[in-house]
């Protein structure tokens, strides 16, 4: 079931150098929050600090509150390993384990977590790679390796993997940057149809993709060199879009900078 994200105050760290200052954000569920802004401004760090996979980096460190649905992930006592099976995660680059079969990739996680029926593993790789678009193509080849698909076939048996698990939340960090133009659209137009079970927020710089597939958009932006990341603006797509508030907003939409 999705559920809301509240973001309160939060700041991140690699070492001494602080990456992120101070972002506060609801992200509604069911919806796609898209975030956008130029390099280095800490996009992907923020994306990151959601489900705690930024301090997995040595020396990384984050503070602030993360709430899912009122449950505080950076709590006393919270597992992060659980804290990142309800919050799931889609790399930039597809990323299928190469000596695993399609079937085995898809429900990994789930043997991870102490499934071993094999009728139950099999309705899985089955639900999920339906809900990834992706039965038709590879339903009659689930032995063959994940390595094996293209490009965008990868992506979206990534996508599998990462739902097959019944996560409430879908973070996705630039998923089309790395394909072609008919799979990207094949990925967005997979996003419009997962949104109604996940909260997802992706990370793009494609603004007309950010503008295809989002329900609100979050500028970040960076002052200069060496400084922190910062959420500018967030609103409804179309209005960030159309009319922004924050002239930074509009000129980096524009592309008069980044």
């Amino acid at each position: 079931m999705a559920k809301r994200i509240e973001v309160e105050h939060v700041s991140a760290w690699f070492g001494s150098f602080k990456a992120l200052d101070d972002v506060t954000i609801t992200i509604e569920p069911k919806q796609v929050t898209a975030l956008i802004g130029p390099s280095g401004c800490g996009k992907s760090t923020f994306l990151r600090t959601i489900n705690r996979l930024h301090e997995v980096v040595p020396g990384a460190r984050a503070e602030g509150r993360v709430l899912l649905d009122e449950e505080d992930v950076y709590g006393d006592g919270v597992d992060p390993v659980a804290v990142r099976r309800s919050i799931g995660m889609v790399f930039q680059r597809p990323n299928p384990f190469p000596t695993m079969s399609i079937r085995d990739n898809v429900v990994a996680g789930l043997k991870l977590n102490g499934v071993r029926n094999k009728s139950e593993l099999d309705d899985a790789a089955e639900h999920s790679l339906r809900a990834a678009g992706l039965w038709d193509e590879v339903g009659h080849r689930l032995g063959k390796p994940g390595a094996s698909l293209s490009g965008g076939q990868q992506q979206r048996l990534c996508i599998a993997r990462a739902i097959a698990v019944q996560p409430a939340v879908l973070l996705m960090d630039e998923p089309c940057s790395a394909l072609d133009p008919i799979s990207t659209l094949r990925i967005e137009d997979l996003i419009s149809e997962l949104k109604d079970n996940y909260t997802i927020v992706i990370v793009t710089h494609n603004m007309q993709e950010a503008a295809r597939v989002s329900d609100t958009t979050a500028f970040f932006n960076i002052s200069g060199a060496g400084e922190p990341g910062k959420l500018v603006e967030v609103g409804p797509t179309q209005k960030i879009f159309t009319k922004p508030d924050d002239p930074r907003t509009e000129d980096y939409i524009t592309g008069r900078f980044g």
